[in-house]
C-alpha cells in the first residue's frame, strides 16, 4: 500500500459445504480460516493467476525473492487445505486460508528412538549458502560432526567469490530463498564452471511435485525446512551416492 491503507486479519471457523467448496477450489468440511485484506491497489488479473509461483515477483531484481505466497500456498496444501483470493485493482486484495481443524487433540506418544550413526562423511568438501545465521552455523557445524569439510556462504556473491579459491568440491547445499541471486540461479551459475558438481536446495516452502518436477535440474535435490539431522544425514549421503552411481552426469 504505497500510499496507506487499512490491512486486516481476521480468523473464524469456516463450515465449508460443497456449494462453498466448488466456489472457493476447495473441499467441503471444518476449517480455521485466516483472511488477510487491504485496502491498497490491488493485483491486476493478468498477475493474479502467477502469485503463488515460485520466484515471481513484480518487484525489481534484488528486492524481492518471489517466494513470499509460494511459501504460504506450499504450507497450506501440506496441511490439505486451500487459499482463495479476491482482488480488485484500486481497491485491495483478500487472500484467505483454510486450514483443517483437528478433529482430536494431539497427544505426544514417547518412544524409544535408537541411536543414528551420523558419522556418514568421508571428508568431502562441502559449500553450504544460507543467510540465515543461525541456520548456516548449525548447518556447519551438524556437517562436520558428519565427517565433511564445511566452507560457509550468506549469499550467492560470497559464495562465488569463495568458488575460485576450492579446489576441490564435492557437493553444494544452497538456501532457495537467498537475497539477491536465489538459490536456483546460484546452483545454474556454479554448475557451469562445475558441471559435475550435485546440488541440495533447501526450501522452507512445503514440497509440491509439479513445481519440483520443474525446478530440479540434473544431479539436483531438495530437502524441506524444518529438518532433523537424521533427515540431513541421509539426504547429504544421498546426494553423493547418487552421484557415485553408474550412469550418474
Amino acid at each position: 500500500m504505497p500510499d496507506g491503507g487499512t490491512l486486516a486479519i481476521v480468523t473464524s471457523r469456516a463450515d465449508v459445504d460443497e456449494a462453498d467448496a466448488i466456489r472457493l477450489g476447495g473441499n467441503k468440511g471444518c476449517y480455521v480460516s485466516i483472511r488477510v485484506s487491504d485496502t491498497g491497489v490491488g493485483i491486476p488479473e493478468s498477475v493474479l493467476g502467477k502469485i503463488f509461483e515460485p520466484f515471481f515477483t513484480t518487484k525489481p531484481l534484488g528486492q524481492g525473492t518471489g517466494l513470499g505466497l509460494s511459501m504460504v500456498y506450499g504450507f497450506v496444501q501440506q496441511s490439505s487445505g486451500f487459499v482463495s483470493v479476491t482482488s480488485e485493482e484500486g481497491a485491495g486484495t483478500s487472500i484467505t486460508l483454510y486450514i483443517p481443524l483437528a478433529q482430536t487433540s494431539a497427544v505426544e506418544k514417547a518412544s524409544t528412538v535408537a541411536p543414528v550413526d551420523f558419522t556418514c562423511g568421508k571428508g568431502q568438501t562441502i559449500l553450504v549458502v544460507e543467510d540465515d545465521d543461525s541456520v548456516r552455523l548449525l548447518l556447519a557445524a551438524a556437517l562436520g560432526d558428519f565427517g565433511y569439510q564445511v566452507h560457509l556462504a550468506e549469499d550467492g556473491q560470497q559464495a562465488l567469490s569463495l568458488l575460485d579459491g576450492l579446489h576441490a568440491l564435492d557437493l553444494l547445499i544452497t538456501d532457495v530463498g537467498l537475497p539477491g541471486l536465489n538459490g536456483r540461479q546460484l546452483a545454474e551459475i556454479i554448475q557451469q564452471k562445475r558441471p559435475d558438481l550435485p546440488v541440495l536446495f533447501i526450501s522452507g516452502y512445503a514440497e509440491n511435485a509439479a513445481i519440483r518436477s520443474e525446478f530440479l535440474g540434473v544431479g539436483m535435490s531438495m530437502m524441506t525446512k524444518p529438518f532433523t539431522l537424521e533427515h540431513l544425514a541421509d539426504t547429504v549421503s544421498a546426494a553423493f551416492e547418487a552421484q557415485a552411481a553408474p550412469g550418474a552426469v
